[in-house]
């Protein structure tokens, strides 16, 4: 139910977005002003997006993967603390490379 919530509210936002973008250049409002609250409302991972995802991806395969080849009972909460240790140590990743990419 959450996320049919979060993904109908983003689906939303991104549209009524277009929307807005689409009516102000067909009125001609466009100018350095507007270009630069369009940008100050972008999303805060911008061209990182990517690396985010795939790093998240990649964390979550690995993960997978090693709960295929341990040995645990049904009823162990061990896959769900790997899974999410590894997807914690994706997250950690992409914000160091980031971290790391703004100090430039």
């Amino acid at each position: 139910m959450g996320s049919f919530g979060g993904a109908l509210y983003f689906f939303t936002k991104v549209l009524t977005d277009y929307m807005l973008k689409k009516k102000m250049i067909e009125k001609g409002f466009v100018n350095e002003d507007t270009q630069a609250i369009f940008k100050s409302h972008q999303s805060p991972d911008g061209r990182y997006g990517s690396l985010k995802w795939g790093l998240l991806t990649l964390a979550g395969g690995i993960a997978l993967i090693l709960m295929d080849y341990l040995e645990v009972r049904s009823d162990s909460p061990l896959p769900y603390g790997l899974l999410a240790v590894a997807l914690s140590v994706g997250f950690l990743v992409y914000y160091f490379i980031v971290k790391n990419e703004q100090k430039k």
